[in-house]
């Protein structure tokens, strides 16, 4: 670390950190665009003043076949299976990177319930592996791994718009530790640093703007202290989540062995099931097909602020589709599967704030730190996600936060039997 050779990589690293910062700007703006487009304009554009409510079936088929193409034509099968958490393999080849690319913008723009972490990880590591082949065409494995893992921590951090929240995610995902923690630790927290500065904007300097997709503050009241209550609900919810999030991914893995045989044929059936639930959602509570579709990074700040317009039963029911929807989405679709369980965890949260001694700040903060750490398996990673999406409301929620994702973490360890976790995805 204290060679030249040493700082001269931090400069790579800080070229390549804006460079995939850049590129996972492209990728998310083009994933808002096409949500617009296929949701908004053109139900217009076909007389439409709103899309007409059989809008997500074709749309949501059409997200199959397009998928389906990706992952049975294209090298590299497409990117990441969600269903497996968020596993984190080698660097994806150049070669792979157009299909996952593909894959992930068919799957999250038209409205497939899951995430944009995935194929950022996978973008993020395979423009490092560019950049340093290109500059240097014989770099040692370590050199191209380090780089490759410093993209990934720039793009997480763009989404996140936090550099210490993919900092930690990165490690817990890739499982660094010892001497090579530190080694890579540096490089990485300054992409991940230019990351989160290109997802705010820059300002004026470059006039860019993230604020349609990237992860900011909930609006959530003020927490003080909390009480012996506060945390008897929290064992409660967290235990409730872990088992909720057991069922709907061993449902993807279900989901995921009847796929891989035939997708062209499974991918689209599941995108009209998943289209029937938004349906079904929306015509029993007059409520949008969007608390169901899409990732929910989007859509979580509305569901937290307009809390209240929300029945428990409305709740209720948005939890199970929701929650099916996404099982159909992890067994066949490309993605990531943070976001849906960081939004189901916030609804179930929002739940509980109907119950005595609960308030919406500890129910919300503790639902999405349950859900992050029962799908990922990454408490550490789950308790610094829940602390700064509720960064507002002061700190007095974080420890309801910690126990919440211990709990949450070991209740899904034991419905699994210790199962040490699903092979990687091929990205």
């Amino acid at each position: 670390m204290r060679s030249k050779q040493f700082v001269v990589l931090l400069v790579l690293v800080s070229i390549v950190g804006i460079v995939v910062s850049l590129a996972a700007w492209c990728f998310l703006e083009l994933i808002h665009q096409i949500q617009q487009e296929v949701f908004t304009h053109l139900p217009h554009a076909f007389g439409y003043s709103s899309p007409p409510v059989w809008w997500p079936l074709p749309v949501l088929a059409i997200a199959g076949v397009l998928a389906a193409l990706a992952i049975s034509k294209l090298p590299g099968n497409g990117g990441h299976i969600p269903a497996y958490g968020l596993a984190a393999g080698g660097p994806p080849a150049p070669v792979d990177l157009p299909g996952i690319i593909l894959a992930g913008l068919a799957c999250i723009g038209l409205g497939v319930v899951i995430g944009p972490e995935a194929p950022l990880i996978a973008l993020g590591a395979g423009l490092g592996v560019i950049a340093i082949r290109r500059v240097r065409s014989g770099a040692p494995d370590q050199v191209v791994s380090l780089v490759a893992a410093s993209g990934s921590f720039a793009a997480v951090a763009f989404v996140f718009s936090s550099p210490l929240a993919a900092a930690v995610i990165m490690i817990e995902v890739t499982a660094i530790g010892g001497p090579r923690l530190r080694l890579v630790l540096v490089p990485g927290l300054l992409a991940a640093g230019i990351g989160s500065l290109v997802s705010v904007g820059m300002g004026s300097f470059t006039g860019l703007s993230s604020s349609a997709y990237a992860i900011s503050a909930l609006p959530l009241p003020a927490f003080g202290h909390p009480h012996l209550g506060n945390f008897a609900w929290t064992i409660a919810l967290a235990i409730a989540i872990a088992a909720v999030t057991s069922v709907i991914m061993r449902g993807g893995l279900g989901v995921l062995a009847i796929t891989k045989p035939r997708p062209l044929v499974v991918l689209p059936v599941a995108g009209l099931l998943i289209a029937g639930l938004a349906i079904l959602f929306s015509q029993a509570t007059n409520h949008t097909v969007d608390d169901v579709l899409f990732s929910g990074q989007d859509q979580l700040p509305g569901l937290v602020a307009q809390a209240g317009t929300y029945s428990v039963g409305a709740l209720a029911l948005m939890v199970l589709c929701k929650g099916a929807a996404y099982s159909l989405s992890l067994g066949g679709f490309r993605g990531g599967p943070t976001f849906p369980a960081m939004f189901l965890g916030a609804a179930a949260g929002i739940m509980a704030s109907h119950l005595p001694g609960f308030p919406i700040t500890a129910g919300v903060a503790v639902g999405i730190a349950a859900g992050v750490s029962s799908v990922l398996r990454l408490p550490l990673s789950a308790v610094v996600i829940a602390t700064v999406l509720t960064a507002k409301s002061g700190d007095g929620v974080e420890p309801l936060v910690i126990v919440g994702s211990v709990v949450a973490i070991v209740v899904t360890l034991l419905l699994s039997g210790r199962r040490s976790g699903a092979p990687e995805a091929s990205q």
